[in-house]
């Protein structure tokens, strides 16, 4: 219709109940599913690009300081990375920002230091710059309109959104819950894995609804879409859509020219998210087997144990194999 897709004649059709005759599962799963295959990250081609990346690696590790504010900040106020920041920029964080600024290590250090300032002015850098908590968002998700739940087969951890569970006014702090959510699926990627699967339901559920769900307005849609590109570039695995009505239809046909042409290739349109993962860790009202049911006093607090435990892992292994930049992910993420 748009380019991009046709809206389907016959919608997916979730149910809101579970079966009655099965345990309740009410938490999140904590690694894939034992049919899942381990994977391993992409190597750099030595030979090819290693001089490129030793060039940003080197520069990251003779610079003292970084700027804390996106745009415009004093030199008074730039600060040396703390030790969440310096594991966060890993040798595969390097990798995907020299591939998504096609290996121009001018763009890529340019595009890594706002990065830098845009986390620690968001609030998500660690440290002194952690401002975006699970106590700020969490009335966000009191309807369960964000799930983080499964992982698909090919081990990336699912992001579920289901836009019909709406319980907020539009307001800067969803925008703040959605960066919360994505980090923490950052944080759920097992050994191996560095992208996440996007499932978006648009389903309405007035069972759960507080609020009549509302599509984003264009200026908002750009400004996520700015900042899933810009600052998580090549995170996305796969993206899946069900349940589109027209009007959404006609909110995907104005920003669709904003996504960048690799992203476009991962989207996939009212197709069952059965196809992409395991039934074993599929809730039973997307056609799985998981008697899932969102209960928030159960779900949440197990969500923030789960990505605390995970972080310090992380942090645990940096600090054991030396506390230095460009790390691998493969080895910072053991145990995780």
């Amino acid at each position: 219709m748009f380019g991009f897709g046709s809206k389907s004649t016959k919608p997916i059709e979730p149910a809101w109940i579970v079966d009655k005759d099965k345990p309740i599962v009410s938490i999140p799963f904590n690694s894939p599913s034992s049919s899942v295959t381990k994977q391993v990250l992409e190597q750099i081609k030595l030979d090819e690009h290693a001089t490129k990346y030793d060039l940003v690696l080197n520069h990251f590790i003779e610079t003292e300081s970084y700027p804390t504010l996106e745009k415009n900040c004093p030199q008074d106020q730039y600060a040396p990375l703390n030790k969440t920041e310096k594991a966060w920029l890993s040798k595969e964080c390097i990798l995907r920002y020299l591939r998504a600024c096609n290996w121009d290590t001018t763009e890529t250090i340019k595009r890594l230091t706002n990065s830098i300032a845009w986390r620690r002015e968001f609030g998500i850098a660690g440290g002194e710059y952690d401002k975006v908590t699970a106590d700020l968002v969490q009335i966000e998700n009191e309807t369960g309109k964000h799930q983080l739940f499964g992982f698909d087969n090919d081990g990336r951890p699912c992001l579920i959104l289901l836009n019909g569970r709406q319980n907020t006014k539009t307001s800067f702090r969803q925008i703040q819950f959605m960066i919360y959510m994505l980090e923490t699926a950052i944080d759920f990627m097992p050994q191996g894995q560095d992208k996440l699967a996007l499932c978006v339901d648009f389903k309405k559920y007035p069972e759960a609804c507080t609020l009549e769900p509302k599509v984003p307005s264009v200026s908002v849609g750009k400004q996520v879409l700015h900042i899933l590109q810009y600052h998580y570039p090549e995170r996305l695995g796969r993206a899946l859509f069900i349940n589109i009505p027209f009007i959404v239809w006609g909110f995907l046909k104005i920003c669709w020219p904003f996504v960048d042409s690799f992203t476009k290739q991962k989207v996939k349109f009212d197709e069952p998210f059965s196809t992409f993962i395991p039934s074993d860790q599929l809730a039973v009202n997307y056609g799985g087997d998981s008697n899932f049911e969102y209960d928030h006093e159960n779900y949440w607090p197990e969500l923030v144990r789960l990505k605390e435990t995970k972080k310090n892992i992380i942090l645990k292994n940096f600090e054991n194999l030396g506390g230095n930049i460009g790390l691998s992910e493969e080895d910072l993420r053991n145990g995780c």
